[in-house]
C-alpha cells in the first residue's frame, strides 16, 4: 500500500507541475473566451482529485490488502498504457478529440478486462459530452479530425 500512495503522491507532484506550465499558455489572439488553459488545467485538476481520493482513501487493516507484485503480466499491461497513451497523443489532431479519445478509451478498457459493448458505450458517450463540454458550453474549439465534414 505505502508503494501505491507514494505513487499516487508523485502523480499528484506531476500535475501540479503541469499546471504551472499549463497556467503560462497565452496566445496573441483568442477566440474562446476562457483561453488555451482550460482543457489542460481542467483535465489535471480531475487527475489530481482522483489521485487525492486514491491517496487518502481508507483501507482494509490486514497486511497485503492491494500489494500485488508486478509481475510480466501487469508490467506488459503498464507498457500498453503508455503506448496507447503516445498514439493518442499522436492522433488526437488528425482524427480528432472524439474518434481519438473513443478509441483509447475503448482499448483501455478492454486492456483491463471490460465488456465490449459497455465499452464501447461508455467511451463514445464521455468523448462526445467531453467534445460537447468545451465546444458548446466552455465555448473551447477542440480538433474535429475525420469528423469535421459534419461541422
Amino acid at each position: 500500500m505505502l508503494f501505491q500512495r507514494l505513487f499516487t503522491l508523485s502523480g499528484l507532484i506531476a500535475c501540479a507541475v503541469l499546471a504551472v506550465f499549463a497556467w503560462q499558455y497565452q496566445t496573441a489572439f483568442s477566440y474562446e473566451p476562457v483561453g488555451p488553459r482550460a482543457y489542460p488545467l481542467l483535465i489535471l485538476g480531475l487527475s489530481a482529485i482522483g489521485l487525492i481520493y486514491l491517496t487518502i482513501r481508507p483501507t482494509r487493516l490486514n497486511k497485503g490488502y492491494d500489494d500485488h507484485p508486478l509481475d510480466n503480466a501487469t508490467l506488459r499491461k503498464i507498457g500498453l498504457c503508455i503506448v496507447m497513451l503516445l498514439a493518442y497523443a499522436a492522433l488526437f489532431e488528425p482524427l480528432g478529440l472524439i474518434i481519438s479519445s473513443t478509441l483509447i478509451g475503448i482499448g483501455l478498457a478492454m486492456l483491463y478486462g471490460a465488456p465490449w459493448k459497455p465499452a464501447v458505450l461508455v467511451s463514445l458517450g464521455l468523448a462526445i459530452g467531453l467534445y460537447l463540454l468545451f465546444d458548446k458550453v466552455l465555448d473551447v474549439p477542440l480538433p474535429l479530425g475525420l469528423l469535421s465534414v459534419l461541422e
